[in-house]
């Protein structure tokens, strides 16, 4: 049976996920499960909520838990799989320095974990604990899949495939579930089953390019109608990504929320009546997150009291994934790789991509997508050029490519000028003292 490593285990709940996942699957549910985390008491009780859920699938797997950096090459010792689910600096205090401080500059966010200068940041004080898990994995799991679902994606997943020898795929819940959400929403339920799909392009920016029913029928049409209809006539939680629909042509994978901040279109102070035209969060993140730690207090006092808990497959891919490798029965996913050898015609091979994937024995396998409609990859490489010069920042250490990245970014340059953004990011980085490494 394979060893499964979970990195970040005190992300309680998606740690249940992708194991209890694991324990539902007759291939993996007596797997050797190591659970890593540097904060004790999370790490406590998320080996607390695994256990029961083990009982309750029949005891099969062996878990143990490994606490702190001392003993992280322990934890992922001899493993075939890892999972990186680590949030670095945490709500507070790095979350709450990414929101106020771009605020007091007149910078507004909604989530700020992917792109924007909120996501650069997260990006530059993770990276380097995942170079270190890749220079551990690299001698003590040479053989071993990393499977990363921490935010920014592209920016992780492409240093991390860029610039250590780790066998990486970047993984996220919004291609999966993409068309569902968008049939759903638009009234359009019985075009469900049987329905055909193509979804390319970039983390939380891929594009659904094609979408058929059962018989073969262009739902595109109808959905272009509807779409421009309900952001007519009615305030919903979808409405950037409608408004992508009627001004660019395509759906895209991730929520209205995340993509209000991706470009300079709807977050502008000069036009404050486009967050409420658009229904537009602002500081969402944050609300999630006291939102989700006082929830999770009550939730784990309510799951401790049972030393058996039952649980369903969920749609993750990870469990999906594990039994495809070491069955070598193969399985489609949208996983997050390097362009290289032109996946997606009109991005560069150095980017992070979103295509299609097959996975068997051999791995993940990426296929060709072929070239985007020229609007979207164009929107694409406004997120791609800041993921590059972040990913240049984490692997040069230079001060510069952050004021370039930051410069770069649609939302950022269309609020402030060049001097303010250069001012914001040294206040970011001294906030964050020891959280950041050291840039000259």
């Amino acid at each position: 049976m394979p060893k499964i490593t979970f990195m970040g285990a005190g992300s309680t709940v998606f740690a249940r996920n992708v194991l209890g996942d694991c324990m539902c699957s007759p291939v993996l549910k007596d797997s050797e499960i190591a659970l890593y985390d540097i904060d004790g008491e999370r790490l406590k009780e998320s080996g607390k909520i695994i256990a029961a859920i083990n009982k309750g699938k029949g005891g099969g797997a062996r878990i143990q838990c490994y606490l702190g950096p001392e003993n992280r090459r322990a934890a992922l010792k001899d493993a075939q799989f890892v999972v990186n689910a680590i949030q670095v600096g945490g709500y507070d205090p790095c979350t709450i320095i990414d929101f106020e401080i771009p605020k007091k500059y007149g910078l507004r966010q909604t989530i700020a974990d992917t792109l924007g200068i909120g996501g650069i940041m997260r990006a530059l004080r993770t990276i380097p604990v995942m170079e270190d898990f890749a220079h551990d994995m690299e001698e003590v799991s040479p053989d071993a899949w990393l499977l990363n679902y921490t935010n920014p994606m592209a920016m992780l997943t492409g240093y991390m495939l860029r610039y250590t020898g780790v066998k990486t795929v970047g993984l996220c819940h919004s291609v999966q579930v993409c068309s569902e959400h968008l049939l759903k929403g638009l009234g359009m339920e019985d075009k469900l089953e049987g329905r055909r799909e193509k979804i390319a392009g970039i983390n939380h920016m891929a594009w659904l390019l094609e979408i058929y029913d059962k018989a073969g029928n262009d739902l595109y049409p109808e959905i272009k109608k509807r779409a421009r209809e309900k952001n007519k006539n009615e305030k919903h939680g979808d409405m950037v990504r409608f408004d992508y629909i009627d001004k660019l042509g395509y759906y895209c994978t991730e929520s209205s929320e995340h993509n209000a901040e991706y470009n300079p279109f709807y977050i502008k102070r000069a036009y404050p009546e486009l967050v409420e035209r658009f229904n537009i969060p602002l500081d969402e993140y944050p609300r999630r997150c006291v939102n989700q730690i006082k929830g999770w207090k009550e939730e784990y006092e309510n799951l401790s009291r049972a030393d058996t808990l039952a649980h369903e497959r969920s749609h993750e891919y990870a469990s999906y994934i594990l039994e495809a490798i070491c069955t070598g029965t193969a399985y489609k996913i949208g996983g997050n790789v390097l362009n290289r050898g032109g996946l997606i015609g009109n991005l560069p091979e150095e980017a992070c991509v979103e295509v299609p994937c097959l996975v068997d024995k051999n791995g993940v396998n990426p296929c060709y997508s072929g070239p985007l409609p020229l609007q979207l990859a164009a929107m694409n490489m406004s997120n791609i050029n800041v993921q590059l010069l972040t990913i240049e920042a984490a692997h040069s250490r230079k001060k510069e490519h952050i004021y370039h990245a930051a410069m770069m970014d649609g939302h950022t340059q269309a609020e402030l000028p060049l001097d303010d953004i250069v001012k914001m990011v040294d206040e970011l980085i001294e906030a964050h003292g020891n959280w950041l490494p050291k840039f000259h």
